[in-house]
């Protein structure tokens, strides 16, 4: 029963999500000649130069993918895909029969950075959470899972890279205008690119981040009194022996988060003798709980 209620909630997510994109699309990138990142940056260009839609192209393009990626990738991945996709492209399809010019940021080629800015973090908060629930966009994302699945190894940096670089010097001759190549699109879908990007792997590396530090010491009692009354956290410890000075010592791993990371360091700087090394955790999962 869970799982069920679990599953309405993240396609209730992908309906949001296909809609919101597909708002983007209208208000954000359409009315200001660019291009942005992979198939869809190609669809874009498709029709600005030959009026053939955006919605049209997503569904010719991504629903053979979405087959492609149900028999040989994941069932569920190529379903709530395939849905979000087909949300998407509908979307689309409705609103470029509407008249949204009251609304849409049309930056006339002056300041066109503004709106290129809000369409990346729009486009990486739904290219964040569609991750998070085990999905994507369609496109490359899907070449991308397949990838990394059959060939866990290989950089996929250096595919995506190459077709969105593709899509960038492309747009300069999309774009052209009176003959003269236009730089200005290939910049534009750059930085939609960075943007998009960025806030897609902040998201995926979520809001659990924390620090983890590993403290090798000979006086280990005061030290986890200390953790747990002025942090009111717990450590773990293990017992260790020096490999040069065969001393025995103990290792202590205390998981803290980034608020609390001033309040340990001067928890260490009182025991010089201690050897301590800290590392970034992107995510933790369980138990997180101070003690109270």
């Amino acid at each position: 029963m869970e799982t069920k209620r679990v599953d309405i909630v993240q396609f209730v997510v992908v309906v949001l999500l296909g809609v919101l994109l597909a708002f983007n699309y209208i208000l954000f990138i359409n009315p200001n000649n660019f291009a942005p990142a992979g198939i869809n940056g190609i669809a874009v260009m498709i029709q600005y130069k030959f009026n053939f839609s955006v919605g049209y192209m997503s569904l010719i393009i991504n629903v053979p993918l979405c087959i492609f990626a149900f028999f040989l990738i994941e069932k569920k991945f190529s379903i709530k895909t395939l849905f979000f996709c087909v949300v998407y492209s509908l979307t689309y399809l409705y609103l470029q029969t509407l008249d949204f010019s009251k609304f849409q940021y049309n930056a006339q080629g002056i300041d066109t950075i503004y709106p290129v800015i809000i369409a990346g973090l729009l486009s990486g908060l739904v290219y964040g959470f569609l991750f998070k629930i085990n999905a994507c966009t369609g496109g490359t994302d899907i070449v991308a899972k397949y990838l990394s699945k059959k060939k866990p190894f290989l950089n996929f940096f250096w595919v995506m890279f190459s077709i969105n670089a593709a899509v960038a010097i492309a747009s300069c001759f999309v774009y052209a205008e009176n003959g003269f190549l236009n730089y200005k699109p290939a910049c534009l879908c750059m930085l939609y690119c960075f943007v998009s990007s960025f806030i897609g792997n902040a998201m995926l590396k979520g809001a659990k981040s924390a620090y983890n530090f590993t403290i090798v010491t000979s006086q280990p009692q005061d030290l986890e009194k200390e953790i747990l009354k002025k942090l009111r956290h717990s450590a773990t410890r293990v017992q260790g022996q020096g490999i040069y000075s065969n001393e025995e010592k103990t290792i202590l791993t205390c998981l803290i988060n980034k608020h609390q990371l001033v309040d340990f360091e001067n928890i260490i700087k009182k025991y010089p003798e201690a050897f301590v090394y800290v590392q970034s955790v992107s995510q933790t999962f369980g138990n997180f709980k101070r003690i109270k």
